[in-house]
């Protein structure tokens, strides 16, 4: 088991024995769902860590490390996103970011398991009200089922899902990228977490792959994030004329900890070999 209560510690496992560990004070709820094991540990450093089916999905201290750039480096890279699709990010903090911004009329989260927005809401509390903005729309259900079936358009979509294996596989597949490609308007941005750029290298390349056969052009970065086996790998695809190494600073929303607009170029960093795998495809 991840959890050891010898030990007092959490572990996620990675491919090849790498693992990702937190202290822990105290397991504070677990349950079976719908469709996953759902934990929620208190850590000695870290606030709160929430755990899907073994994975680590945050920690509370250091949680934006995912979601600013997540989020920001495709809402500047539109010159005005009106409408914003989320699927998945239960936890509710990727739809936090989102609605930072002036321009969003809309912003849609479709999100499979109701019970770890229930429990986010409850124990987290990161979404910081986003759930209550007018603005949010909240849709227990399937996202690639709705991205197949919804009459909307959207300027951004962002898929903050669990990592690219297992049941998420379908959510980097080429069929789920040539559907949100037309629910995009003629300008439009998609961004995807794309797992560990060194443990899930293939993934990454399969996900790549998939894309550029479907988007007008397809962007990689990574970052390290606080909790992943870092450094994290996010793919970005795009509709139209718009350039995602190009983005309105002066749009940037204020006290960002992680992600630096200023600095955008230096998303593009990636592993010597990595990038030779990926200019391949």
């Amino acid at each position: 088991m991840p959890y050891s209560e010898e030990e007092r510690a959490f572990i996620e496992w990675y491919p090849r024995g790498y693992g990702v560990g937190f202290k822990v004070k105290e397991r504070l709820f677990e349950t079976q769902t719908k469709y996953q094991r759902l934990e929620l540990y208190e850590t000695e450093g870290f606030g709160k860590l929430l755990v899907l089916d073994g994975t680590v999905q945050l920690v509370e201290v250091g949680e934006e490390s995912y979601h600013e750039v997540l989020v920001h480096p495709v809402m500047l890279a539109h010159p005005n996103p009106k409408r914003v699709l989320i699927i998945g990010g239960g936890d509710g903090g990727t739809l936090r970011e989102v609605l930072r911004y002036e321009s969003v009329e809309k912003a849609t989260m479709v999100e499979i398991d109701e019970m770890v927005v229930e429990v986010s809401r409850i124990y987290l509390g990161i979404d910081r009200g986003a759930f209550d903005d007018p603005r949010a729309e909240l849709i227990i259900g399937d996202g690639v089922k709705y991205l197949k079936e919804t009459e909307e358009r959207f300027d951004v979509i962002i898929v903050d899902s669990t990592d690219p294996v297992g049941p998420a596989k379908l959510l980097f597949s080429e069929d789920f990228y040539r559907s949100a490609y037309e629910k995009l308007n003629e300008r439009g941005l998609y961004i995807t977490q794309a797992g560990s750029v060194y443990l899930f290298t293939n993934e990454l390349l399969d996900a790549y792959k998939a894309m550029k056969k479907v988007f007008d052009r397809v962007y990689y970065f990574s970052f390290p994030v606080i909790g992943y086996a870092s450094p994290w790998s996010f793919l970005v695809g795009v509709k139209g004329d718009l350039d995602f190494r190009e983005v309105d600073v002066s749009r940037a929303p204020e006290k960002l900890y992680y992600y630096d607009p200023e600095r955008h170029e230096t998303l593009f960093q990636m592993p010597k070999y990595v990038r030779e795998l990926l200019e391949k495809e």
